[in-house]
């Protein structure tokens, strides 16, 4: 083979390696900071996935945006901007997450977040949620309340956009349920002691208290009132759900009731469940990387994620070429049209009306026993 012909196949190799451009999905997470204990785990899922989504090969860039919205913005920018990134994933808090839609909105980049937004961001058509919406993990809540007679109901959570979704999504269904909220307290993710809040939580005597905090700082409300002697129920949301919430709770929290994902409890649901085989296969997977019992709700999200993107990169590669504004396009369109994508958390159904895409199959109640979760059947 003379000189032109070996240039004229070189030339040829590289033509047919561009046509199938990396996929690349930038992921924000808060790592570091006071939401570390949910960043970290959503993070590691992404180091143990498959090296390929939707059949295209895909390069995941994690940056840490240390429970910072400010850091989320600049590093979505950057995703977007710098790195050409055709997705973006994150963040792990509602206040971060938040932030970035109107950089996905502006820049027209698919962002599937992993937490909550504000009702707002929900609005946002390039913006697509993970996580169960307040509403419907309350609901679990609300009737469980209802079921044991409780009347009145004290609420603290967190001052930010968190612990309005988790108020919210209990006033929707507290008229419904014959329940009162008798006092509303706040308090900030890097608070060390609530205990004028507890006081006047105590002095309505609630016959339950609603926490709406996340993360370990979760804990802190919890555990003030068993040092104070309360004696109902106490119930938290789906972002308590993982072991540092339980290590630094401890024996206080004892009893107290959360919703989550069926995935923390999979192998207590029965087979017909559709949550139960990628719930196990997803705790197998994880649980192989970071050690026996490392399974939380948090990474879990990260995987159900992985299973939306995997999806529609599938759909959106037939489309047009990853690295362009037509396949970014393309993607949302995808995530849009998802149909019974089954999920650790949920069964998926997107539509341009809901871009959460879940419904009460997506949720379980959940008991504090002998420092795990156990089913509330």
């Amino acid at each position: 083979m003379n000189r032109k012909s070996i240039i004229a196949v070189a030339l040829a190799s590289l033509v047919g390696l561009s046509s199938h451009a990396q996929v690349k999905v930038g992921i924000i997470t808060g790592a570091t900071g006071p939401g570390a204990s949910l960043g970290i785990p959503y993070k590691n899922t992404f180091t143990v996935l498959p090296k390929t989504l939707g059949g295209e090969a895909v390069q995941y860039i994690i940056m840490d945006d240390a429970t910072d919205p400010t850091n989320a913005v600049k590093h979505a920018r950057k995703l977007i901007s710098e790195d050409k990134v055709d997705l973006i994933i994150g963040s792990s808090s509602v206040p971060s997450a938040t932030s970035i839609t109107d950089v996905a909105a502006e820049l027209k980049t698919p962002q599937i977040a992993l937490s909550p937004v504000g009702p707002a961001a929900s609005k946002n058509p390039w913006v697509f949620t993970i996580p169960q919406p307040a509403a419907i993990m309350m609901g679990a809540v609300a009737d469980h309340m209802k079921a044991n007679k409780v009347k009145n109901v004290a609420y603290i959570g967190f001052s930010d956009a968190w612990g309005d979704l988790v108020l919210n999504g209990l006033k929707s269904h507290a008229d419904s349920a014959g329940i009162k909220i008798v006092a509303e307290e706040r308090y900030g993710r890097n608070d060390t002691s609530v205990a004028g809040q507890i006081l006047k939580i105590i002095a309505t005597n609630p016959d339950a208290v609603v926490v709406g905090g996340s993360g370990t700082p979760g804990a802190l409300p919890h555990v003030t009132l068993a040092e104070r002697g309360y004696k109902g129920k106490v119930y938290h949301n789906h972002g308590v759900i993982n072991k540092d919430f339980l290590r630094v709770g401890g024996k206080n929290i004892e009893g107290g009731f959360a919703p989550t994902g069926p995935v923390m409890v999979a192998e207590q649901l029965p087979d017909s469940n559709p949550t139960k085989k990628p719930s196990l296969d997803f705790t197998k997977v994880y649980e192989a990387a970071f050690g026996a019992g490392s399974r939380n709700a948090f990474a879990a999200y990260s995987y159900d994620a992985y299973l939306l993107a995997n999806s529609a990169v599938a759909e959106a590669a037939k489309k047009a070429k990853s690295g362009t504004p037509e396949f970014r396009q393309a993607l949302r369109d995808a995530l849009e049209r998802t149909k019974n994508v089954n999920g650790t958390h949920a069964i998926y159904n997107m539509s341009a009306t809901d871009h959460a895409g879940v419904d009460s199959r997506a949720r379980v109640l959940v008991v504090i026993e002998n420092g795990d979760w156990k089913l509330v059947k």
